[in-house]
């Protein structure tokens, strides 16, 4: 019995372990290339404002932090969330899976409405894109703001996936979450760019 337990403990250990990458390339291409086009944005950004601090950071001050703030918690909840449906979905737990995707979706248009009232308190108050602050401000949050709107609609056809009783795959749910990570990560950088950084 020892020398058997022994044999099938050694096996385990020495069986080589394989590494998984969530989703598939396509959806790797992609979110690369977005990492690639906001991070042109991000540079861009940085050089403009090193030639103007102090007008970059004068509109910096009419920018609603606690908005900004608010923001960046409903989307790590949102993030929090998927992460657990991927995890009821490798469970085999598929409603459990639709419903935190659902969640993590009502964080995400809560999200949306939240930046909407935000420029729309901004225009209201005159702070257009006539500086160039304000110019990066509406470009990275509204080219952003459409991530968000696009991450909501493969969402949907993850949920939509789940919910055909001959489909349901894994795989889906971690391109979802893939985007859907990636869609956080860029609003964490333009908020601490946009907000934060003095």
């Amino acid at each position: 019995m020892t020398d058997q337990a022994t044999t099938t403990f050694h096996r385990t250990e020495t069986r080589p372990r394989t590494t998984h990458l969530p989703g598939d390339g396509h959806m790797w291409f992609m979110v690369l290339g977005d990492l690639f086009i906001f991070g042109s944005y991000f540079l861009a950004y940085m050089v403009f404002r090193a030639k103007a601090p102090a007008e970059f950071l004068a509109d910096q001050q009419h920018l609603n932090i606690t908005l900004g703030v608010v923001n960046t918690v409903v989307l790590i909840t949102s993030s929090w969330l998927i992460v657990q449906s991927v995890h009821a979905t490798r469970a085999g737990n598929r409603s459990g899976a639709i419903g935190l995707i659902g969640a993590g979706m009502g964080c995400g248009a809560l999200f949306a409405v939240i930046k909407v009232y935000e420029w729309t308190a901004e225009i209201q108050a005159g702070y257009t894109n006539s500086s160039t602050f304000f110019s990066f401000y509406y470009v990275l949050t509204g080219v952003h703001l459409f991530h968000v709107a696009l991450g909501l609609l493969i969402l949907g056809v993850v949920i939509r996936d789940l919910r055909n009783p001959r489909r349901g795959r894994v795989s889906m749910v971690e391109q979802g979450a893939t985007y859907w990570h990636m869609v956080d990560l860029l609003w964490v950088v333009i908020f601490a760019l946009l907000y934060v950084m003095r």
